[in-house]
């Protein structure tokens, strides 16, 4: 149990890390006087494929690469280590790590509400540490194929959705990404031929393509979403999808509990785990984050951007 919560916290960490860094970068290439002069010049004030491929370059950027990959990673081992709802509801509260970090490397400040709605996410993750049990360890073969449809079909309905929706399309698309990213959490705990390491059996398992495919298509449709509008209400949606999905089928069906009587304090410290990275994605240290990464990113994806925050 121990050893899932702190490759957890690594994995929230590291993606906080990685989100601060590469705005960093973006942050860094869009302050350039040729890439300002270039985007002036651009009616729809769209990145062009250069910028983003010059803050794809820049040293932040790649550090942040790599810490993506250490959260991606320990995304899958703490899903197999602990309780869904325990893991995803940790790796969502990269939130609070995001505001602290961007709060020193991007200078932008935090209200009272942000350090009161991360103080209750850090208390609710220590109650429900607590009252976590044991991981399930018994499923059916039939869940497999069910992420690897699950997953796929997730991802072409928020396609759909942002090509279709003509309102709150990001607070949807963001939505959908979380529960995409939650597949991927249900697909790393079932997935078989890593212990022992089997690669036959690893590489003949579906959970293994619906884990990548999710973990892509996921990144995918969040980085939509905070192109299409409101980056609050994209980030605040992820960490509802991220967090109640897996964490239902983790009860359901996989057999995660909670310790014997615990169960009432563990939904309260979840709901309110939820409910703070809910508020937090409104802070505006989250959102000079999330707003850089995704300013800098080509467009195109066939609905019009809505107009977007700039970092401070």
């Amino acid at each position: 149990m121990t050893s899932g919560i702190v490759i957890a916290v690594i994995g929230a960490l590291a993606f906080a890390a990685a989100a601060v860094l590469q705005a960093l970068g973006a942050e860094q290439v869009s302050q350039r006087a040729a890439i300002r002069e270039e985007r002036r010049r651009s009616a729809a004030a769209h990145p062009s494929l250069k910028s983003t491929a010059l803050t794809m370059l820049t040293v932040p950027f790649l550090v942040g690469f790599v810490f993506d990959i250490i959260g991606f990673i320990a995304t899958i081992a703490s899903a197999r280590l602990i309780p869904l709802f325990l893991s995803q509801t940790i790796i969502s509260a990269r939130l609070v790590a995001t505001a602290l970090l961007a709060m020193v490397v991007l200078k932008v400040g935090l209200t009272m509400r942000d350090w009161i709605a991360g103080t209750v996410v850090v208390a609710s993750l220590i109650l429900l540490a607590v009252s976590a049990g044991r991981e399930g360890v018994d499923h059916t073969a039939w869940m497999r194929w069910a992420v690897l449809v699950a997953g796929p079909a997730l991802i072409l309905l928020g396609l759909i959705v942002m090509r279709r929706l003509k309102t709150h399309i990001a607070t949807v698309t963001g939505l959908i990404a979380g529960a995409v990213f939650g597949v991927m959490a249900v697909a790393s705990r079932i997935l078989d031929g890593l212990d022992p390491l089997d690669l036959t059996v690893l590489f003949t398992d579906p959970a293994l393509y619906a884990l990548l495919l999710s973990g892509i298509g996921g990144f995918y449709l969040f980085t939509v979403a905070l192109q299409t509008g409101s980056v609050n209400g994209a980030a605040a949606a992820l960490v509802v999808g991220q967090t109640v999905l897996p964490g239902a089928v983790g009860i359901a069906f996989l057999g995660d509990v909670t310790r014997a009587g615990w169960g009432p304090a563990a939904i309260v410290a979840f709901v309110a785990a939820v409910g703070g990275g809910v508020v937090l994605a409104s802070s505006g240290a989250v959102t000079a984050v999330e707003t850089a990464d995704a300013t800098n990113a080509p467009r195109g994806y066939g609905h019009p951007p809505r107009e977007l925050g700039r970092p401070h």
